[in-house]
């Protein structure tokens, strides 16, 4: 077994609270669309997404991802009005009935704006955020933002993705996207980057950056990933969205040992304990180095 990269973010600063990252963390995903590729309609009520909330916290979550916006391959866009509609009462049902941070999944400034005041305190984007206002919009705030790869737009972008380089060229774009932040005011105790799993890659590309990814340690801060039911596992399994879990974990696990610090996952009580048992090795290879007997 290869020698595991040193973790290159052990916390994030998301202002009113810490997501402590000193061993790899879960972020469960509740999507409350109609339309999303795994589970959309599923939690599409407050109610119903206060229960399942509750109920990936109750399975280890450390941070609930809330989206209202499906970014799955040919998915049309939603107005910021429908979105924010979706998104403010459940991530209020959520802070009003328990002590998990929220992560808000949008691009739109307006959205992240009143996601922010409903009490979310990470915005995840998917667009990095590139849209006018938006990293304006978290600067000020001072929460904690993921800054996610993604090649073209999600309607188009599973149509013909091309790298010449897929690692040095997410990789790049990730540098300049957390340069760029830092240069407006946005500190790296609050970022996180994410490659972007299925963000316009072919299978080939997806598995070429989760054979890769200690590069993006040399960034300097922690790595998310999410390949949760995705169609790279399907692609090499042969199973349906819904039977992914398995191969999703054994993803997790990999992506892990491969220095990200937060997986995110439709499937989070299995993820949990598998990172669990992959934290066990490091705490005892820890162990072993340190003895001096």
């Amino acid at each position: 077994m290869r020698k595991r990269p040193a973790p290159t973010g052990t916390a994030v600063d998301c202002a009113c609270c810490v997501l402590d990252l000193s061993r790899p963390r879960v972020m469960g995903i509740l999507n409350v669309t109609p339309d999303s590729f795994s589970d959309g309609g599923d939690f599409f009520t407050p109610v119903r997404a206060l229960d399942r909330a509750m109920a990936m916290g109750g399975e280890g979550a450390a941070i609930i991802d809330v989206g209202g916006e499906s970014t799955r391959p040919g998915a049309e866009p939603v107005s910021v009005q429908e979105e924010i509609d979706r998104v403010v009462p459940v991530i209020e049902a959520i802070v009003a009935h328990s002590d998990l941070p929220v992560s808000v999944d949008t691009s739109k400034p307006a959205v992240m704006r009143e996601a922010i005041r409903a009490g979310a305190v990470l915005v995840n984007d998917v667009r990095a955020l590139q849209a006018e206002g938006s990293l304006e919009v978290v600067r000020d705030a001072g929460v904690a933002v993921c800054l996610m790869h993604m090649q073209g737009e999600p309607r188009t972008m599973q149509k013909t993705p091309q790298y010449d380089n897929v690692t040095g060229e997410v990789y790049a774009f990730l540098a300049s996207r957390v340069r760029h932040c830092v240069a407006a005011g946005i500190g790296r105790n609050r970022m996180l980057v994410d490659p972007g799993f299925g963000f316009g890659k072919s299978t080939d590309h997806n598995y070429r950056l989760l054979g890769s990814l200690e590069k993006f340690g040399s960034l300097g801060v922690p790595l998310l990933v999410g390949i949760s039911r995705k169609r790279m596992l399907g692609a090499v399994t042969g199973a349906g969205t819904g039977e992914r879990v398995f191969a999703g974990v054994a993803a997790a696990v990999i992506a892990t040992m491969e220095g990200a610090r937060l997986i995110r996952t439709h499937d989070v009580g299995p993820t949990v304990q598998a990172l669990a048992v992959v934290q066990a090795i490091v705490d005892g290879e820890g162990k072993q180095e340190g003895c001096n007997e």
